[in-house]
């Protein structure tokens, strides 16, 4: 979406809008802002965007507010794309800033619910109003049951077991194979006991129903914590596992490491300036921002070029894969957001993000009503969220850490998984699936062997097919 107007910007009004001081002088409500056309007020709202970053990257509050003044007039939860996604960037950089004020930042999110219920509402909209898992799923059972074939006994373990439908559409091939069923056995994992206990009843209803040997093994934790013994992995059995969006919040733990060692490290060289850095008042709220100093260009103490981040390395990944290795699986398939949203700086993320997200928030601005109060929960609970998680979180908690397929191709290539090319036929159900939607928008294409979903020529998940290599 950037990307053509980047060629015509020498004679859009962002260049004029760049040359402007944003000042208290101009005044508020800012009524100039208002009779800004529709492609004026996108490119306005990127300058202000980066401009605001800017500012909160390098501690300027005054500025950063004026900033946040500005795009408030411009920006709206139910305007077009570029006011939609503005909405949740602003939010996202005011709650970077509040962060500052542990206090205020706790006090003001107390009462703050976020219920089960939600979640998985928001998920299911999100599976329905978008191809991109319909897709994957597609490719993943596909890629199983060829790689299953003659199989007696078949465990798939889900790495985030949210989604029945996936494995209902499995059960259902598994029972007209010509040698009949195997004994399906499928472990789910998922934080939530209430989402395991309806998968459980959904696919043990199909099965039944079908007359397929079931079972199915619920685990409730967190990925990160996850007891790879709790897998119960047997003997004999064909081992599938599925991983969809999850690998990379896994990198959030490398970084908290490296934060706590680059705080130890500087609290013994200068105990002082430690103490000072941490006292939470008005004198010291710049310092405390200033996590890209140079034109927000430089690395943040809590994410530098120094972690591990900034490279293919991940203690926590490369010993996850390690683990899922020493299962033996005869297949994973992975999927990934196939974004750069782990960059080491805030500026960077913002740039990256922007672009990504765009595309995200225009899928449902070509096929969604912009008065559909399932989309405003998508954007607002799922994307907004997502984008906050970026911007506004440093260390442990940022856990939105999505980065390429090539990345992933390194990490699985180092834990001595090899790549496995999706089938020919899983590719045609996947593109028929893409067609059935009625948009132009939805591309996808192959990668060594890999699938990238893009919309337009943005890409935004890749799903790939890995084997254990001796």
């Amino acid at each position: 979406m950037f990307q053509d107007e980047s060629s015509s910007v020498t004679s859009s009004p962002l260049q004029v809008f760049s040359m402007m001081s944003l000042s208290p002088n101009l005044g508020s409500p800012y009524p100039w802002l208002r009779e800004l056309k529709s492609e004026e007020r996108g490119l306005y709202l990127i300058h202000l965007l980066l401009t605001c970053a800017n500012h909160v990257a390098t501690g300027s509050l005054e500025n950063a507010n004026i900033a946040l003044e500005q795009i408030s007039q411009l920006a709206s939860p139910d305007g077009d794309t570029m006011q939609r996604m503005a909405a949740y960037f602003t939010e996202a950089l005011a709650d970077r800033i509040l962060k500052a004020w542990p206090g205020l930042h706790k006090a003001l999110n107390s009462t703050r619910i976020t219920l089960v219920s939600e979640e998985v509402l928001v998920g299911k909209l999100f599976f329905e109003m978008f191809p991109f898992l319909k897709v994957a799923f597609v490719l993943t059972n596909q890629a199983i049951i060829e790689a299953m074939e003659g199989e007696k006994m078949v465990h798939i373990i889900d790495l985030n077991a949210a989604e029945p439908a996936q494995w209902i559409a499995l059960i259902q091939a598994l029972s007209a194979r010509p040698e009949g069923p195997p004994h399906l056995r499928i472990t789910g994992i998922h934080q939530q006991k209430e989402v395991l206990d309806q998968m459980a009843y959904r696919l043990t209803e199909e099965a039944e129903k079908l007359d397929i040997p079931f079972q199915f093994n619920p685990i409730v934790s967190k990925l990160e914590n996850l007891d790879i013994e709790q897998l119960r992995v047997k003997t004999g059995e064909a081992l599938a596992i599925s991983s969809v969006l999850q690998l990379h919040s896994l990198l959030a733990s490398d970084d908290e490491l490296l934060r706590k060692k680059s705080l130890l490290a500087s609290k013994n060289l200068n105990g002082i300036h430690l103490q000072r850095s941490l006292q939470m008042n008005q004198s010291t709220l710049g310092e405390l921002l200033e996590k890209d100093v140079v034109n927000g260009y430089s690395p943040s103490p809590d994410s530098g070029s120094s972690s591990p981040l900034s490279s293919t390395s991940s203690v926590k990944v490369d010993s996850f894969l390690n683990a899922l290795w020493g299962l033996s699986p005869k297949l994973m398939v992975v999927t990934e957001q196939d974004s750069n949203h782990n960059g080491s700086t805030l500026m960077e993320r913002l740039l990256e993000s922007l672009y990504s997200y765009a595309a995200l928030f225009d899928c449902l601005e070509s096929t969604v009503s912009r008065a559909s109060l399932e989309r405003l929960k998508v954007e607002k609970m799922l994307f907004g969220e997502e984008i906050k998680n970026i911007i506004a979180c440093e260390g442990a908690e940022r856990k939105e850490r999505h980065e390429k397929l090539e990345k992933w191709i390194q990490r699985l290539d180092l834990a001595s998984f090899g790549n496995v090319p999706l089938s020919y036929y899983g590719m045609l159900q996947a593109r028929r699936l893409l067609q059935g939607y009625n948009c132009d928008g939805y591309k996808m294409k192959e990668e060594n062997g890999c699938v990238v979903i893009c919309w337009q020529d943005r890409p935004l998940f890749s799903i790939s097919a890995w084997r254990c290599r001796k």
